[in-house]
């Protein structure tokens, strides 16, 4: 039975009766300006990646609606944004503490809603997002002001405030860990926001809506709008009293938001795409680092940003690499989410199934080879009608082919040998994008010579997907504007004033 969503409005002073429908929650609020009808009265299909059917109802939301949680958005922010760092800090941790003692059945939700093994989201996404909220929390209560004194002439101080209702879209590969990567700090700088999930993964941002309920967030402090990017996105992004954009997703949306926010001069955060370098000389600890390019190449389906979809290995260990990596590969579980021992799970939608298969064939045009997986999987248990494939390595491609440029975001690898340094880091550096790369060497000179020549946000040195969130994190190029984390994220949601007494 699908779950139907309802617009997130404000918040009610006490939450109304629950019910549990296929192990998504369901709330009935008769309560006035809570969850709403879209004003349309509209709503479309959200599929099951792992079987096909129909996993939600998501409402067709459109300005009308955009307007309702913006006009919510900024009566909330009169308050809101007044409120002492000690009170945002409490009912942040509260809702960490109420999203944690239900980890199970929101790991449960977001793994039927994306199709990531139910594993994975229980042991990252869901921890995660309760980590973001902890994360921010806690540091608001420790912020200092930048304060200076001129020879007795002027005692100076820079003040921080929020700067007002905030618009966030996130994406459909880590729904709950990347909304709550912006839901955390808007409201713990003092801002209020208006949240858009993806279209294809609303479910888990819809529950957290009863925790925000539960854990006395005021009412509008957040409003979640659900529906398209073409009509609720855009809404979002044009509203004149949504001074700021945060967005996580593909580059192309990203520059449809660029150019419709820089007219209206709003301040934006763009987390773009990736098509990530993992880079191996034949000094790498091999067993280490075959392991982890198991998980850079594969985890989540490969939908990923930070995914490292082209490998270069130095061409005196190519073979060895490429042998074991292929044994490695072909013995990985594709399977429905919910087995426990699935690694790899179901690709988010057909439309994305048949995009990536797309590359598949083009990689063969271009010359390429496909060492392993490279079709359907269709014998899942339970997973009739699922979009399933195998995990795919490809070989025989150059650099500057199609599918070592463009992104993917599935689960398929471009594996490319190098002979130098200026080799590697010329093809590491080919593409539009910037976001992340991976190197694997245990020369410590190299490894600093190389780092400091890749074009990209962050770089791992012997490691992948460690995350200190102290650190700035974006892109370069393509893959964005803006960095996110601390201090950065309060710097985006938050403006100084310079105050400057005469002594």
């Amino acid at each position: 039975m699908a779950t139907t969503l309802s617009n997130f409005i404000g918040t009610p002073p006490h939450p109304g009766p629950v019910t549990v429908v296929s192990s998504v929650l369901t709330q009935v609020f008769e309560t006035d300006g809570s969850f709403v009808a879209p004003a349309n009265g509209g709503y479309f299909d959200s599929p099951n990646p792992s079987d096909g059917s129909v996993n939600a109802r998501v409402p067709d939301s459109d300005k009308r609606d955009v307007d309702a949680a913006a006009e919510a958005a900024s009566r909330a922010f009169v308050g809101w944004s007044k409120t002492t760092r000690a009170e945002r800090s409490t009912i942040l941790l509260r809702i960490a503490d109420l999203l944690e003692a239900r980890i199970d059945e929101f790991a449960a939700a977001e793994s039927k809603d994306q199709g990531k093994p139910l594993s994975l989201a229980k042991e990252v996404d869901i921890p995660r997002a309760c980590h973001n909220f902890r994360f921010f929390a806690t540091y608001i209560l420790h912020m200092e002001d930048k304060k200076t004194e001129m020879d007795g002439v002027s005692l100076n101080f820079v003040q921080k405030y929020p700067v007002g209702v905030a618009g966030l879209i996130s994406p459909w590969n880590l729904p709950l860990y990347l909304a709550t990567w912006k839901l955390a700090p808007a409201i713990a700088s003092g801002c209020t926001c208006i949240l858009k999930p993806s279209e294809f993964t609303s479910v888990t941002c819809w529950m957290l809506c009863d925790i925000f309920n539960q854990a006395g967030l005021p009412r509008g402090v957040v409003n979640m709008v659900f529906g398209l990017g073409p009509k609720a996105g855009a809404a979002l992004v044009e509203h004149p009293d949504v001074k700021l954009i945060s967005f996580t997703g593909g580059s192309a949306t990203g520059e449809i938001i660029y150019k419709s926010c820089a007219p209206r001069f709003k301040k934006m955060s763009l987390e773009l795409g990736g098509k990530n370098a993992n880079i191996i000389f034949a000094d790498a600890d091999f067993d280490k680092c075959l392991a982890t390019t198991m998980a850079s190449s594969f985890r989540n389906q490969g939908e990923i940003c930070l995914c490292g979809s082209r490998i270069f290995v130095e061409r005196s260990i190519y073979s060895k690499f490429l042998a074991a990596f292929k044994q490695k590969t072909e013995q990985l579980v594709v399977g429905h989410p919910s087995d426990p021992s699935t690694q790899v799970g179901a690709l988010i939608s057909k439309a994305h199934l048949d995009k990536v298969m797309g590359y598949v064939k083009l990689a063969q045009q271009e010359g390429g080879v496909v060492e392993s997986g490279g079709n359907l999987v269709t014998n899942v248990v339970n997973g009739s009608g699922g979009y399933y494939m195998r995990p795919t390595i490809l070989t025989g491609l150059t650099s500057t082919s199609r599918c070592a440029q463009e992104e993917i975001f599935g689960p398929v690898v471009v594996v490319i040998p190098f002979d130098t340094e200026a080799e590697v880091l010329e093809f590491a550096n080919s593409t539009q994008y910037g976001l992340s790369a991976s190197l694997w060497t245990t020369d410590l000179n190299r490894a600093i010579r190389i780092s400091s020549s890749l074009e990209v946000g962050t770089v791992w040195v012997n490691q992948w997907m460690v995350r200190d969130l102290n650190l700035p994190f974006g892109g370069s190029k393509a893959s964005g504007i803006g960095r996110e984390g601390v201090p950065y994220s309060f710097d985006f949601f938050c403006d100084e004033r310079a105050v400057m007494i005469a002594l």
